[in-house]
C-alpha cells in the first residue's frame, strides 16, 4: 500500500518502488522514474535525494569529493579567522579525507554519510566532535550546490544530538571558600589571575591575553579584547604555535565591570601598560602552563580535579543564586545568546533546589 504523499509502494515481489518527477517531455507531459529497494526506509532516503536533484536541476559531477572539500578550504581560507580554519583543516584530513576524499560525489549518498557518522560515534567520538564534522561536510556540498548547481548530498544528513548531556562540574561553597582564601593570602599574578576568573568569568585564552592596559583602575573596568590558544602549526615550522588573535566571536569582546575587592589588589601589582597580567612582564603566560599551575593549587588544597573552565561555571553559577538577570549575565560572559547561557553555564545544586522550594513553602504556608 502506497505511503499518502510519498509515492511509495510495496510490490508483489516483496520490493518496494518510489516514483519521482524526472522532467518534462516535449508535449508538457511529465517523466517519472522509479527507485527499488528491499526496504521503505531505504528507498525514501534515495527518493528524497533524487526529487531535490531534480528540484535544483542539478548538474551532474564528475570529481571527487575530497576535490570539493580543497576548493571550499580555499574558498573560507580568507574568510575565517586563523585558528578557526585550522580547526576545520584538522577535522577534514584526520576524518573526513580518509574516509569520503576518494568517493566519486554522484555516488555519495544519505544513508552512506549517515553510516559514516555512526561509525564516528561508535569510535568513541563525542557527539559534539562528530556534529562539528558533520557541519563541515555539509558546508562543502552546499558550496558544491551553490557555485557549481551539484546536488546538496548532505542535505538530509542528520546531525546527531547529545541526549545525554551532563552538566559540568562546578565548585561548591565550601571549596570556593577553601580557594578563595588560598588565592587571598598568596597574592602572586598568576594567583591573582585565578582570581579574575572567579570573579568575572572571563575564558582562560582572554585571561592569558590580557594586559595592564586592558584594565582600567580608575573606572574598575576590564576589557577583553584579545584572546590566546595554541595552535596546529601548518607551516611544519614547529608542531603547534600560539596565536594571540581578537577574540572567538563579536559578542566576546566586552567590558567587565570589577568588584572593588580585585580593583584593590590589581593595583598594588600593577605594571606597565604593555606587561601581560599574569606576568607583570612583555613576556605572557599561556593556557596550559595556568592550566598546569591552577591543577598544582587544587592538589595543594585536597579539592577536586576540575578544568580551569570549571570556574567560569562557577561564576555564572553564583551569578544566577545572586539574582543576577540572565541577559546581563550574558553580556558578561560574552554569549552571542542567552540560550546559551542558561543551557551551557548555569547550573543548579542541590543547596539552591532547597532554597528555591523553600520560599515556595513560606508563600503557600502564609495563605
Amino acid at each position: 500500500m502506497a505511503k499518502r504523499g510519498e509515492n511509495i509502494y510495496k510490490r508483489k515481489d516483496g520490493r518496494w518502488e518510489g516514483r519521482y518527477k524526472s522532467g518534462y517531455r516535449p508535449d508538457g507531459k511529465a517523466k517519472y522514474k522509479s527507485i527499488y529497494g528491499k526496504s521503505y526506509m531505504g528507498v525514501k532516503i534515495v527518493l528524497s535525494e533524487k526529487k531535490t536533484e531534480a528540484r535544483s536541476g542539478a548538474v551532474h559531477c564528475n570529481c571527487c569529493f575530497g576535490e570539493l572539500v580543497n576548493s571550499w578550504l580555499c574558498n573560507i581560507k580568507n574568510k575565517v579567522k586563523e585558528s578557526t580554519y585550522i580547526n576545520y583543516y584538522i577535522k577534514i584530513h584526520k576524518h573526513i579525507l580518509p574516509f569520503l576524499g576518494g568517493m566519486k560525489y554522484e555516488k555519495l549518498t544519505v544513508q552512506y554519510l549517515n553510516d559514516f557518522v555512526s561509525d564516528k560515534l561508535n569510535k568513541g567520538l563525542s557527539v559534539k566532535y562528530v556534529s562539528d564534522i558533520v557541519v563541515l561536510i555539509k558546508s562543502v556540498t552546499k558550496f558544491a550546490h551553490r557555485n557549481f548547481n551539484y546536488a546538496d548530498k548532505a542535505e538530509l544528513v542528520t546531525v546527531p544530538k547529545d541526549k545525554h548531556f551532563k552538566e559540568k562540574p562546578v565548585l561548591n561553597e565550601l571549596q570556593q571558600r577553601t580557594l578563595t582564601a588560598y588565592l587571598l593570602n598568596n597574592q602572586t599574578y598568576s594567583n591573582v589571575g585565578v582570581l579574575l576568573s572567579m570573579f568575572t568569568g572571563i575564558r582562560i585564552g582572554e585571561l592569558c591575553a590580557l594586559k595592564w592596559s586592558d584594565i582600567d583602575l580608575e573606572k574598575s573596568i576590564l576589557t577583553v579584547s584579545r584572546t590566546m590558544q595554541r595552535i596546529k602549526d601548518l607551516d611544519g615550522k614547529t608542531a603547534t604555535k600560539i596565536l594571540i588573535d581578537s577574540p572567538k566571536s563579536k559578542s566576546s569582546a566586552r567590558t567587565i565591570p570589577l568588584p572593588n575587592f580585585l580593583t584593590d589588589i590589581l593595583r598594588k601589582l600593577r605594571s606597565n601598560a604593555e606587561d601581560y597580567v599574569l606576568t607583570g612582564k612583555k613576556l605572557f603566560a599561556e593556557p596550559r602552563t595556568m592550566q598546569y599551575r591552577f591543577a598544582a593549587i587544587l592538589k595543594k588544597l585536597g579539592l577536586p580535579k576540575v578544568n580551569f573552565h570549571a570556574l567560569r561555571h562557577t561564576f555564572a553559577t553564583n551569578c544566577v543564586a545572586l539574582g543576577f538577570d540572565v541577559k546581563t549575565l550574558s553580556e558578561i560572559l560574552g554569549h552571542s545568546s542567552v540560550e546559551i547561557t542558561l543551557n551551557r553555564y548555569v547550573h543548579s545544586s542541590m543547596e539552591r533546589k532547597r532554597t528555591c522550594m523553600e520560599i515556595l513553602n513560606r508563600q503557600f504556608s502564609c495563605q
